[in-house]
């Protein structure tokens, strides 16, 4: 998710990298902020430390980046994770 910035009342159009918080439920609530690209295979590399691995950490990731919070929420559940959009500076 690509957004734009806007510097002293003009608008500029330098493209700013949507980034999410995504916390690890099942290890004391580590958390990490990374852009969109990266939440499934930080999600994976999470899963991989309890010898685990899930197709679901794309479907997550494509539904964070898209804004489908309900299905992110759904699926971040069953991933033990929670996934926020970080607010821009």
């Amino acid at each position: 998710m690509k957004l734009t910035a806007q510097v002293r009342g003009q608008h500029r159009h330098a493209p700013v990298t949507a980034m999410y918080r995504v916390t690890d439920r099942l290890h004391g609530g580590r958390t990490v902020v990374v852009p969109g690209s990266q939440i499934a295979s930080t999600v994976s590399a999470w899963l991989a430390e309890l010898g685990a691995h899930s197709p679901l950490v794309d479907d997550l990731a494509r539904a964070a980046c898209v804004g489908d919070w309900a299905a992110a929420r759904v699926v971040a559940d069953q991933l033990s994770v929670d996934v926020t959009l970080v607010p821009a500076a």
